[in-house]
């Protein structure tokens, strides 16, 4: 018989026995459930006739409740999604800022070798070698970056190309320049004209020069190395400056002043001067100090028994009297970068050099302007405030360090572990560079603080926490110089 939804829910024909079994009374035959649950043909049933000539069957029909644990199960679902959808959100973030991070480091990078295709100053393998760690460092930083996005992306694979290509070009560069007939007669020419001006300075009689004046030529020659001791906090301070100030307060006093940086050669805070160069030696007779105001860096020097130096984490130029130990003033210098943007080689947080020559106080330093090239600036004593600018075409990073005489500017570079070589010249006066060659040695590898004194012409050297001094040499005064 043809069961029918409405008959059997109408004369109560169903027992239920269980959550979806049902028992169906009808008369003994086939029953042939009609499509009113699911729209379509569900089964053909055989019933069993009992004692009583009842046909009786049994058939499973689906559960008319809610399905509260299929909606849960989803609402789980859609939770899971959307936290994951959250955190690849802000790692698309995280990953924008860092692709405009790595744009602008390309940028500069890109910048750099422009400069020295376009530059006729020859570099040396030091200077190629910092130019390529910069490239490798960026593609390992693009390598990480493709690598956490488990795919591609299409600026990021420009990056890489980009960077490949930069890549390439500084080894054809590097190659074409060792090999550039050109800078090799450049550097003949002026080896003779440096033999020249030797036999030339050897054939004439020597007059003295006068301590404080400018009354030579430039730099001809240094002396070998003369260790006056360690720094007075030990070894392990292996950063650091020192120096004798120039101009003292009182005109027969002598004022030796040191300032070890701490052993992440950042950090400054406590000095230390004497008022003797016996005292020095001795370690006799100390006046410390400590900085109310943190420096960092060794591009520190003391003027008129003010001491100089960068104000940490600014691009400002702080002042301490010594003598009351109080904090003066503090003055930003313009668009001076710091915090080890481009400090010199190997002597890291030394953004801001200042100096001391015939004239007064300088400082050396660079700006994103100059894409990192070396930038002179002469300051007024009293104020800080910048007189007259000077930018070269010398990146600073290629440079170990630098001091001033006379308003020219001398750069060093390392050769080797013991040996250093003033490589680089800039006058002030003229607006002139050239490239010289005057080795000199070291006892260590690094040379942090290098502070030039005009009134006795020595080369005040701190060198992995010894203290140095070098005599200077020059050529003598000729209307070209």
């Amino acid at each position: 018989a043809h069961v029918d939804r409405n008959i059997l829910l109408s004369n109560n024909w169903i027992q239920k026995i269980g959550r979806t079994t049902y028992s169906l009374y009808i008369a003994c035959s086939t029953l042939n459930l009609s499509p009113y649950f699911s729209e379509q043909l569900v089964a053909n049933i055989s019933g069993m006739v009992d004692a009583d000539g009842v046909c009786q069957c049994v058939v499973y029909l689906p559960d008319a409740s809610f399905p509260a644990d299929r909606v849960e199960h989803l609402e789980m679902w859609i939770l899971s999604i959307f936290t994951d959808l959250q955190k690849e959100t802000n790692k698309i973030q995280e990953y924008s800022s860092k692709i405009i991070l790595y744009e602008d480091q390309l940028a500069n990078l890109t910048v750099q070798v422009e400069n020295m295709e376009n530059s006729g100053i020859s570099f040396n393998e030091l200077e190629f070698e910092l130019v390529k760690n910069e490239i490798k460092e960026m593609v390992i930083l693009i390598t990480q970056l493709k690598d956490s996005l488990n795919g591609s992306n299409i600026i990021i694979d420009n990056l890489f190309l980009e960077i490949q290509n930069l890549s390439a070009a500084i080894g054809e560069l590097e190659t074409l320049d060792k090999n550039n007939v050109l800078v090799i007669r450049r550097e003949v020419s002026a080896l003779r004209k440096q033999l020249k001006e030797c036999e030339e300075a050897k054939n004439q009689t020597s007059s003295p020069v006068i301590p404080g004046s400018c009354n030579h030529g430039a730099l001809l020659n240094m002396s070998e190395p003369f260790i006056v001791q360690l720094n007075w906090k030990g070894l392990s301070y292996k950063g650091g400056a020192w120096g004798k100030d120039p101009e003292p307060a009182t005109s027969n006093r002598e004022l030796y002043w040191q300032v070890p940086l701490a052993n992440d050669f950042r950090y400054m805070q406590q000095y230390r001067y004497y008022n003797s160069y016996d005292d020095l030696r001795l370690y006799r007779n100390p006046h410390d100090g400590r900085t109310s105001y943190y420096g960092q860096g060794s591009g520190m020097v003391v003027y008129k028994e003010k001491l100089y130096y960068n104000c940490q984490d600014t691009n400002q130029i702080c002042r301490v009297s010594l003598n009351t130990g109080n904090f003066e003033m503090r003055k930003s210098l313009p668009n001076a970068t710091f915090n080890n943007m481009f400090s010199y080689a190997g002597t890291p947080w030394q953004d801001i050099d200042i100096a001391v020559d015939e004239s007064g106080l300088w400082a050396i330093y660079a700006t994103e302007e100059s894409t990192g090239n070396i930038v002179i600036s002469k300051l007024n004593e009293t104020t800080l405030d910048v007189e007259d600018t000077w930018v070269t075409r010398m990146y600073r990073r290629a440079v170990s360090n630098a001091f001033i005489v006379c308003g020219v500017l001398y750069a060093t570079r390392s050769i080797n572990y013991k040996q250093e070589e003033v490589f680089y010249m800039y006058n002030t006066r003229t607006d002139q560079d050239i490239t010289i060659s005057i080795p000199f040695s070291k006892i260590n590898e690094y040379l942090h603080g290098v502070n030039y004194n005009p009134k006795d012409h020595k080369l005040y050297v701190y060198n992995n926490g010894y203290l140095l001094t070098y005599d200077l040499y020059f050529y003598q005064q000729t209307d070209n110089s």
